[in-house]
């Protein structure tokens, strides 16, 4: 676990076209229990599939413009230097938020935060949009390193502002 957490990085950043200009009201901003189980869910499910190497699950689960612009095979791509690595010990730790969550100015939510797995720190940027009725990941940059070293390795595609206020219309 210890060179995993030393070593690895995996980055997948997506830009995504919305669909229309009209703004929706952006749903409340969850509670910091519900960021919890937001955050813990995404990564989780994203353990499940390097563990398996099955991205299908994990690829269901994301938003619709993010399944209209990739594959799973996209995922598990993107996520190849995790491939059977175990990130579950997220599970009994608590979050702790680099910044609070907010609505960016495209509609979407960011979740921004680690874990502390000391001597080693894994952090997230997670981002959902509202896609099929509900809040559902559109971006997603986990990296795994040493606190004492740079981030090793990188994988990623580019990140560009959208909005998605529209997309899950």
């Amino acid at each position: 676990m210890k060179s995993l957490l030393a070593t690895t990085i995996a980055t997948l950043a997506v830009g995504i076209t919305g669909s229309g200009s009209a703004v929706a009201q952006s749903p409340p901003l969850p509670t910091p229990f519900v960021e919890e189980v937001m955050v813990k869910t995404s990564l989780l499910t994203f353990n499940d599939a390097n563990l398996t190497g099955n991205f299908t699950v994990m690829y269901a689960k994301m938003a619709k413009p993010f399944r209209d612009k990739f594959s799973a095979d996209t995922l598990k791509q993107a996520f190849k230097v995790f491939a059977g690595k175990r990130i579950d010990i997220i599970a009994a730790k608590p979050i702790v938020q680099t910044s609070p969550a907010k609505f960016a100015s495209n509609g979407s939510l960011m979740l921004r935060g680690y874990f502390d797995t000391t001597p080693s720190r894994l952090s997230y940027e997670l981002d959902f949009a509202v896609s099929e009725g509900e809040l559902k990941l559109i971006a997603i940059d986990v990296k795994v390193r040493d606190q004492s070293t740079s981030d090793a390795g990188g994988i990623g595609l580019t990140h560009s502002a959208t909005d998605f206020s529209a997309a899950g219309k």
